[in-house]
C-alpha cells in the first residue's frame, strides 16, 4: 500500500510513475523514432515524426486543441531495405490491449475519433532503398469534439502474400480544450474469503474489482486494497499493488488481488483506495484526490465452529450423564429395595 513519507519519496515516486506511464503508452507502441503497432517480425523500415514548427526528434504527435481547429503534420518513413518498399498508409483511433499496453486499431476497423478526424495527404508511400519519404497529414477536430483525451495514431502497413502484415506507427494524443473531469470508478468490488483449517489461525482472501474511467482524461490508477472487522480490529492490508496502466476514458481495467493474514471476523469489510494519477501532454504527472469504495462479506471460522459445537456437544452428554447418575443415587436412597441383593445382610 502506497503510505507517503516526504516530499523526496513522493517526487521520486512522481517521477517513477511518470516513466512507467511513458513506457506503458509506447510499450506495444514502440520501435524506431515513434510508436509502432505489434508488428509480426522483422521491418526493413522506421517512421519518425517530421521535424517542423511542432519540434524536432518528437517521440510521439501531442496535441491540446480547441473544437473546430485544424493542423497539418508529416510521418517520415525511411526505408532500409534493398528493394524498393510501398506502404500502406492510414489513421486509426488507439485502444488499451488486455495487456495493458495502448494499441491501434486494424485498418478494417471503424475509428470514431482521431484515426476519422486525422487523415493521410495519401493512402499510400513507395520509399526507394536508402532514402526517405515525408507523408503530411491534417488533423481537424469537429465543432462539436467532447473536451477531453483522445488517443490515436498514423500507421504505415506491409501485407505480403502468405505473411501477417506488417505495421509500424505512431500515436497522436490529442487534448480538446474545455473542462476536463479526471475520474477513476471501482465497479464489481467482490472479496471471497478461503479460510483456514486451523481454528485459530488466520485465512487468505482474495478481492476482486473492475477499475473504469468515468472521465474524459487519461489516468492511471494506482491502487491500495484492504479488509477489516466491524470495529476496525483486526485489520490486514494487501501487499504493494502495481498501478494499472493508462486508461482511455471508458477503458476498464480487471484486477485480482490477494490478500494474506484475514482473521475470521464473522463480517469483513472490504476497502478499495483510488488515486488518479493524470500526465499532461508535457509528461508531468500529478496525482488526485483518492476515492475509497467499500463492500462487506461473511468471513465464518467454520472450523473453530465445528470444534465449539463438538466441544459443546461434549459438555451437554457429560452433563446429561451426570444428572442421570445423580438421579439413579437420589432413587435408590428413597426406595431400599432397589438397592441391590449383594448388599442385603444374609441370615
Amino acid at each position: 500500500m502506497h503510505h507517503p513519507t516526504g516530499p523526496r519519496t513522493t517526487l521520486a515516486r512522481a517521477v517513477r510513475a511518470a516513466s512507467l506511464v511513458l513506457l506503458a503508452a509506447l510499450g506495444v507502441l514502440g520501435a524506431a523514432a515513434g510508436p509502432a503497432t505489434a508488428a509480426d517480425g522483422d521491418v526493413s523500415w522506421t517512421v519518425a515524426t517530421a521535424s517542423n514548427d511542432f519540434g524536432s526528434a518528437r517521440q510521439n504527435y501531442s496535441y491540446t486543441l480547441n473544437p473546430g481547429a485544424r493542423l497539418t503534420d508529416g510521418l517520415v518513413v525511411a526505408n532500409h531495405g534493398t528493394t524498393p518498399l510501398h506502404l500502406a498508409v492510414y489513421t486509426a483511433d488507439g485502444f488499451t490491449t488486455e495487456a495493458g499496453s495502448l494499441d491501434l486499431v486494424r485498418k478494417d476497423a471503424k475509428s470514431t475519433r482521431v484515426g476519422a478526424w486525422a487523415h493521410a495527404d495519401r493512402p499510400d508511400v513507395t520509399v526507394r532503398p536508402g532514402r526517405s519519404a515525408e507523408v503530411p497529414f491534417t488533423l481537424a477536430v469537429p465543432d462539436d469534439a467532447r473536451p477531453g483525451d483522445y488517443m490515436g495514431g498514423i500507421v504505415t502497413s506491409l501485407t505480403r502474400p502468405g505473411q501477417a502484415e506488417q505495421r509500424l506507427g505512431i500515436r497522436i494524443r490529442l487534448r480538446v480544450g474545455g473542462e476536463l473531469r479526471p475520474t477513476l470508478a471501482v465497479e464489481n468490488l467482490r472479496v471471497r474469503y478461503d479460510g483456514t483449517l486451523n481454528p485459530f489461525g488466520k485465512g487468505e482472501a482474495t478481492v476482486t474489482y473492475t477499475i473504469r474511467n468515468t472521465g474524459n482524461a487519461i489516468l492511471t490508477a494506482r491502487q491500495a486494497v484492504s479488509l477489516s472487522s466491524p470495529f476496525g480490529r483486526p485489520h490486514a492490508e494487501a501487499g504493494k499493488t502495481d498501478d494499472s496502466p493508462p486508461l482511455l476514458p471508458g477503458d476498464t481495467w480487471k484486477v485480482s488481488v490477494p490478500v494474506r493474514d484475514v482473521a475470521p471476523a464473522l463480517r469483513t469489510t472490504g476497502t478499495v483506495t483510488l488515486t488518479p494519477l493524470l500526465t499532461d501532454t508535457s509528461g508531468s504527472i500529478a496525482p488526485l484526490a483518492a476515492t475509497e469504495t467499500t463492500t462487506h462479506t461473511w468471513t465464518i471460522p467454520w472450523v473453530l465452529l465445528l470444534l465449539l459445537l463438538v466441544v459443546l456437544c461434549g459438555v451437554i452428554v457429560a452433563i446429561r450423564w451426570a444428572f442421570r447418575r445423580r438421579s439413579s443415587v437420589r432413587a435408590a436412597a428413597r426406595d431400599p429395595e432397589a438397592v441391590p441383593r449383594l448388599h442385603r445382610p444374609t441370615r
